[in-house]
């Protein structure tokens, strides 16, 4: 089997990425990123996802972006929006984040003679980040096979977006018949310990709203509940 990184986080788009790449044929290994971000709960879901989906391996890497990249994700001074998706770059822009995080899933790629990345951006229902465009995945492509040994050597990588261009019930409904289980899945920003949801910010918004255009029942734990 051919081996690929899949970027882990926790949230329903990385489950349905780690499930694609498997559907795929891909032996997966997965990696999570311990960045700093205040839904920490998501890399308790990130393992039990790994596990539910078998993945080959599941790296996790603790990375501090908290005192490099401001956000409200990596600040707690720094309120996460509660009053509905809004245009422009949110407040919960992590600058840097899919860069660093692919440029680790890059290394271990090369290492495990890997030259297949997995990444779960989406264009199309997501807030607004600039590194999540298709634009953005193909540009880190050609600087990847620039940057390493193994793309001057002519063995390119392959960075695949598989969700690129799907809303978010799309995605959803892709899961549901590779046997994605959500309820493990955890996407609020500010999930308590017990990666119970908040309801009210963005990632919480387009989640619900997700759920409800696919017609499928919503799984997510509330803190309200």
């Amino acid at each position: 089997m051919r081996k690929a990184v899949v970027l882990l986080s926790g949230g329903i788009d990385s489950a349905t990425t780690l499930a694609i790449a498997r559907a795929q044929g891909f032996a997966c290994y997965a990696l999570s990123i311990d960045y700093g971000q205040r839904h920490r709960s998501e890399l308790v879901a990130a393992a039990r996802i790994g596990e539910f989906l078998q993945a080959s391996d599941h790296q996790f890497v603790q990375l501090d972006l908290t005192t490099l990249a401001a956000s409200a994700l990596t600040n707690a001074t720094i309120a996460v929006p509660t009053d509905g998706v809004s245009e422009g770059i949110p407040v919960t822009y992590v600058p840097a984040r899919n860069t660093v995080m692919l440029s680790l899933a890059l290394a271990w790629a090369e290492v495990l003679e890997s030259r297949d990345i997995f990444i779960g951006v989406t264009a199309v229902d997501y807030s607004g980040y600039p590194d999540c465009r298709p634009d953005y995945i193909a540009a880190y492509e050609k600087m990847a096979n620039l940057a390493t040994k193994a793309g001057r050597e002519g063995e390119p990588f392959t960075i695949h977006a598989p969700l690129i261009d799907l809303s978010k019930h799309a995605i959803i409904r892709s899961g549901m018949r590779l046997g994605v289980d959500y309820g493990l899945t955890v996407s609020c920003y500010q999930a308590d310990d017990d990666g119970r949801a908040c309801g009210l910010c963005d990632a919480c918004r387009l989640r619900r709203a997700g759920f409800e255009a696919a017609n499928v029942p919503d799984p997510t734990r509330y803190q309200q509940d």
